[in-house]
């Protein structure tokens, strides 16, 4: 009888804009006990939402294994999409309550790919209001955008 505990991971996660749309970076922070892990990138035409979504997909898809998951995030649209809206979308075919296309369905459909063997807790935090890894991943996200203009990738 195997009754392995799964383990810990904190994921926070902040997207940028500069123009909406127009060239956006995400930021993500890993950690795990002592153990932190930062991840970012960049897209050249992309609105603030995608970005906000990509850093929480890319956070997840760099798990290795099944783990209790706190993801905290200054997006209410990804907090309230993962955790009131989703199910919803799928029933009416990914339309929204306006019966239209849900916007960043492939997002979405990814988000959700990345969520399944994770136990997810979903926090909502104020964005711009001193806490420490929001903060951080929000530099991240920007760092992606300036480095963008200066000609780097990502």
């Amino acid at each position: 009888m195997k009754n392995e505990q799964k383990p810990s991971v904190e994921i926070f996660a902040d997207g940028a804009c500069s123009g909406n749309p127009g060239p956006g970076g995400f930021g993500a922070i890993l950690r795990s006990g002592h153990r932190i892990r930062e991840l970012s990138g960049c897209d050249p035409m992309t609105t603030n939402n995608r970005m906000e979504l990509m850093g929480i997909i890319t956070a997840l898809e760099a798990l290795k294994k099944p783990c209790r998951v706190r993801v905290t995030t200054d997006s209410t649209y990804v907090v309230k999409g993962m955790t009131e809206w989703i199910q919803g979308w799928i029933k009416k075919n990914w339309k929204n309550s306006q019966r239209k296309d849900v916007l960043n369905r492939d997002l979405w459909e990814r988000m959700l790919k990345a969520s399944g063997p994770h136990e997810i807790e979903w926090v909502w935090i104020k964005g711009h209001n001193g806490h420490m890894e929001n903060e951080r991943c929000d530099e991240l996200a920007r760092q992606c955008i300036v480095d963008y203009r200066a000609g780097g990738n990502d």
